[in-house]
């Protein structure tokens, strides 16, 4: 379970738990608030994500429906819904990003995403980067910051079968004192390869859609790559 907090003045005037299929900025805005900057507390054993807010001009608008080819009637009477909470990192060293290519056992294989996967039982979102990060890389990291949450919430066929999907990924940065050559420890899992890919070179690559939405969010320029340090 994953609740939303909005503060505004040091305390807390909003409160829910996120829906499946929810948006937590959607959310806060179809209850009079426009979310600000985010963190991920954990109280009590619940996740919190908490939002600087301010009143909203307007109550916004609901989030736009599932993506997905869509399931036949007789397909959604088994499924049931999903909610997966997971935890990115942007790690840039030495002018390179840090990337997973997806395999054939995912839905997007031979596609390119940030290093991450799912917050475990008990896990902090931080402890999950820092273990999904040595997994699929090899790589440490330090200094894991949040700096967006992003959802997506998809109805349809996928390598799993029917499913419900709804996708909360927390988005980091992360820094590697000491980049390696990457080696991915999981076999076998979700991730085929990853490398340092040299910033020039990120729009010669597919990447899963959260890459650029990362990007932007740890405030480099994904519209015009260039060297980072």
């Amino acid at each position: 379970m994953i609740t939303v907090v909005g503060r505004a003045g040091g305390r807390d005037v909003v409160t829910f738990v996120l829906g499946h299929g929810e948006d937590p900025r959607a959310g806060l805005a179809r209850r009079g608030w426009a979310a600000g900057r985010a963190e991920v507390e954990g109280v009590h054993g619940r996740l919190v994500v908490a939002f600087d807010v301010v009143v909203a001009a307007a109550p916004g608008p609901a989030s736009g429906g599932p993506q997905g080819p869509g399931l036949r009637d007789a397909e959604r009477v088994d499924v049931e819904p999903r909610q997966r909470l997971a935890a990115y990192a942007v790690v840039v060293a030495q002018g390179c990003l840090l990337l997973t290519q997806l395999s054939g056992r995912t839905g997007a294989g031979g596609r390119w995403n940030l290093p991450g996967g799912g917050v475990d039982p008990g896990e902090s979102p931080v402890q999950a980067v820092v273990r999904e990060v040595a997994e699929e890389t090899g790589q440490v990291v330090v200094d894991v910051r949040l700096v967006d949450v992003m959802t997506q919430h998809w109805v349809g066929r996928s390598p799993r079968g029917a499913e419900d999907y709804h996708a909360v990924r927390l988005l980091h940065t992360a820094h590697c004192p000491e980049p390696t050559a990457p080696v991915v420890h999981d076999v076998g899992g979700s991730t085929a390869a990853a490398r340092w890919v040299p910033w020039a070179e990120l729009g010669e690559i597919p990447v899963v859609a959260s890459v650029p939405v990362a990007i932007r969010a740890a405030g480099l320029d994904w519209d015009h790559p260039g060297p980072q340090s």
